[in-house]
């Protein structure tokens, strides 16, 4: 049963789609925390989303490039805007598709069924997972787990976050403003101190899989994955 996630303030509108939905057979999950979507796309890992622009705090574009750094699902604006730079900037964001507001139910239905056929039916592409591996170590961008040694660990977004960028860096060296660049997408400041809470947090949580001192601070420059590993 493909799952979709509603992503839309307006509460009667909300569930009307959702309940009409559910009636072709499709699992909805409505979102009414819009103060962190992203969250509640990881937590809920939909196979399509309908997103709408107008949301509290921040608007759909910011949460669909949020989606699209974890995920390539389908992603289907909902929305009042009628303007062409409003669906241009929908594209340009990650959108596949963009409806606008009022809609028949039916179109949703067949926008949705398309998008689906593309990505799960008869028309999708095989695709292997995406991964990123260092000397055994193997991070799972798209299910934020790191396995190694037939061990695997869910890592929160701000883990996930830190072992993609150094993983990928591998044995170079990646300075603290890089990887708080990478953690908190964001203008706001972001105390030194809580890098070091992950970094500590993140060693232990190598250490419980059987990696002693994967990390290693190099003074004055950052961080970096060791290319051997102590047992």
């Amino acid at each position: 049963m493909p799952s979709i996630m509603v992503v839309e303030d307006n509460q009667e509108l909300r569930s009307l789609l959702t309940d009409y939905l559910s009636k072709y057979g499709y699992e909805c999950k409505a979102v009414d925390n819009f103060q962190d979507v992203l969250t509640e796309f990881q937590e809920i890992s939909p196979d399509l989303v309908l997103l709408d622009i107008n949301l509290p705090a921040f608007d759909g574009f910011y949460w669909c490039r949020q989606i699209r750094k974890y995920s390539m699902c389908p992603i289907i604006f909902i929305s009042a805007r009628e303007g062409t730079m409003d669906q241009v900037m929908a594209i340009e964001n990650g959108a596949d598709d963009y409806i606008t507001k009022p809609f028949s139910f039916e179109i949703v239905t067949a926008k949705v069924k398309s998008q689906l056929r593309r990505t799960m039916g008869e028309y999708a592409l095989k695709q292997e997972e995406k991964l990123i591996e260092f000397e055994g170590l193997t991070y799972y961008p798209e299910k934020l787990e790191l396995e190694f040694n037939d061990q695997t660990c869910e890592l929160s977004k701000k883990e996930a976050a830190m072992i993609e960028v150094l993983l990928e860096r591998g044995d170079k060296v990646t300075s603290r403003d890089r990887l708080m660049e990478k953690m908190w997408d964001t203008d706001m400041f972001v105390d030194e101190n809580t890098l070091n809470v992950y970094i500590s947090r993140l060693r232990k949580l190598l250490k419980d899989m059987g990696i002693v001192n994967a990390i290693e601070t190099v003074r004055g420059a950052g961080y970096r994955i060791r290319n051997t590993w102590d047992g």
